[in-house]
């Protein structure tokens, strides 16, 4: 069962509403409106139901506004098929953009494609979130092995095992160890 929030645009939603609830899920209707980020935030809904014609541009906005303060699946059925909307709900990180009305039958499956994709696209943004780290740790322990070069007369691999072992004996990590060599060499410049 899945808290739905079902945002009303304007068009009748009679039929999705009751396709959503007599498939077990709970439905919450509320109005788009102007704190429509906040809306959903204080909701705490588990995905979003959009039943439209032409998403307006201030829509796209918002959802990536929200996508990067609370992400979840965002479903839009809507009349528009021009490519350059397409390209805005991709980039709004919508779900599922269904150029179409509602068509109930399908809508189990089209939840099911909508919450693995959303699953799935956060899976990689941890990861690009994870490599990065990596490359900026990577980053300022070169950083560190340069200045402890430099300033110690150590060899590179001198420089490694002696931040390695300091960061071991703080009991932090590489990085944090190299972050605050970096900050030392500043402080006495």
């Amino acid at each position: 069962m899945l808290n739905v929030l079902l945002v009303d645009t304007g068009l009748d939603n009679t039929l999705l509403e009751n396709s959503l609830e007599n498939l077990g899920h709970q439905c919450l209707k509320a109005a788009y409106s102007t704190d429509f980020t906040v809306l959903v935030r204080q909701a705490k809904p588990d995905i979003l139901v959009f039943n439209l014609n032409t998403p307006a541009k201030k829509l796209w906005a918002d959802l990536l506004t929200l996508h990067q303060l609370a992400p979840l699946p965002v479903i839009i059925f809507a009349d528009d098929d021009h490519a350059d909307t397409i390209h805005q709900a991709i980039t709004a990180q919508v779900s599922a953009y269904i150029v179409d009305k509602p068509d109930c039958s399908r809508l189990p499956s089209i939840i099911t494609v909508a919450i693995a994709r959303f699953k799935h696209q956060q899976a990689l943004c941890c990861a690009l979130e994870e490599a990065r780290a990596k490359l900026e740790d990577r980053k300022q322990i070169d950083k560190a092995k340069a200045i402890l070069i430099k300033t110690q007369g150590f060899t590179e691999d001198e420089a490694y095992h002696t931040l390695r072992k300091l960061a071991m004996d703080r009991h932090i990590t590489l990085g944090e160890m190299a972050k605050n060599v970096i900050a030392m060499s500043e402080l006495f410049k």
